[in-house]
């Protein structure tokens, strides 16, 4: 049994993760509002241009399970400190690409940026750690919630740094990036987890066996769906913005107001999760993304790519959230390492289908191709959630 933690200790922990998730959130932004167009002018061809993004989704996906090996082994804070560490190196690396104009140097600093963002997925359940069934959904949205300020600080750090160094673009943003990384470091030491007894820490069913509980494979699908969609649209609206003659201050607001309607229903989600059930909150959540798609087919107007991006934004946080949370019901506190981390492999290995598609239909075919490409499985992840009993 996991021990619970002082209810003193329950909150600084929920303040502490929120604020490192505002913070890893920013690092996030910065890298999908410049990725695609830093990419565009370094890429030897224009079809690679959203590659850095998707060795960005392809760094989240490598590295989660060895985090989950790391936080089982060492405890959360070797986890969180390994992934903070390569945050900074993200930003330090990137500047030094725009300066050399090295786009395979670029590459190595998206990969270590989704390193950064794979133990960032983690705080969301290492808010539930000691904290009693109750009261763990709600722990987990607020953590999601502190997002909200990543929404604000991202596309601020884009847009008051990107022209700092005039003769290389975003490198003192990537400077910056880096600054928060280790400012994300500090926050994250006063996260304090119970660790189980040494028994418990080598005991634990099969992981074939938690796998095969009914509802576990529809938990995970509507999870990874959610998270596939929101970056397979989040990937190409800037470059398609871009294409349209828009301008990167209105590709940054896009990306903001995106990034707050991800984070910002984090403050009640989870007291809709304890009141409907994770499922209908994630079902309602596929609904909305198919309405942002919706949104996008109306026109490419600035208006439209704003709408399309915020209705994206709510559609990931009821998905996502809902499906974390009914994930936590699936395993034991011996168990939750292991789950959690194969619960993310799976979502971010789905993402890099996602993520790379959109660069090749968006330069091939154009922004709508990418939109109608995007409801075939949303559509089936929602029969999915909404049929499952029957």
């Amino acid at each position: 049994m996991e021990t619970e933690l002082p209810a003193s200790q329950q909150n600084r922990n929920i303040v502490c993760l929120a604020t490192a998730q505002a913070l890893a959130g920013a690092n996030s932004v910065v890298f999908y509002a410049t990725g695609a167009i830093v990419g565009n002018t370094l890429a030897p061809n224009s079809a690679l241009a959203t590659l850095p993004i998707t060795v960005f989704v392809l760094g989240m996906a490598a590295c989660i399970l060895p985090f989950g090996a790391l936080a089982r082994r060492w405890g959360r804070r070797a986890a969180f400190i390994t992934g903070t560490s390569a945050g900074v190196l993200t930003g330090l690396l990137a500047a030094l690409a725009v300066v050399i104009n090295s786009f395979s140097l670029f590459c190595l600093a998206a990969f270590l940026g989704g390193a950064y963002a794979a133990v960032a997925v983690s705080f969301r359940f290492a808010a539930t750690d000691g904290v009693g069934k109750a009261r763990r959904a709600k722990a987990l949205s607020l953590v999601m919630g502190g997002g909200v300020a990543a929404g604000v600080l991202g596309p601020m750090l884009v847009t008051g740094t990107m022209n700092i160094w005039p003769a290389h673009l975003f490198a003192a943003t990537f400077i910056a990036q880096a600054i928060v990384a280790l400012i994300s470091a500090g926050v994250l030491l006063g996260v304090q987890s119970p660790a189980p007894a040494g028994e418990a820490m080598r005991s634990g069913r099969p992981l074939a066996d938690i796998v095969r509980q009914p509802g576990f494979a529809r938990t995970v699908f509507g999870g990874a769906i959610s998270y596939m969609i929101m970056n397979f649209l989040m990937t190409a609206a800037p470059l398609s913005m871009h294409q349209h003659g828009l301008s990167q201050q209105a590709a940054n607001l896009g990306i903001q107001w995106h990034v707050i309607a991800m984070y910002g229903p984090g403050f009640f989600t989870g007291r809709l999760i304890n009141r409907f059930g994770a499922n209908r909150v994630g079902a309602a959540g596929l609904l909305i993304t198919a309405l942002s798609v919706l949104a996008g087919l109306m026109g490419t107007d600035v208006a439209h790519y704003w709408v399309s991006l915020i209705l994206l934004g709510l559609g990931w946080n009821f998905g996502f959230t809902g499906a974390s949370a009914k994930i936590i019901d699936y395993h034991r506190p011996e168990e939750k390492t292991r789950v959690q981390s194969l619960n993310d492999f799976i979502v971010f290995g789905v993402m890099i289908i996602g993520s790379f598609a959109s660069g090749a239909l968006l330069n091939t075919f154009g922004w709508n191709a990418v939109l109608w490409g995007s409801l075939v499985p949303v559509g089936v992840a929602f029969l999915a959630v909404v049929f499952a009993k029957r």
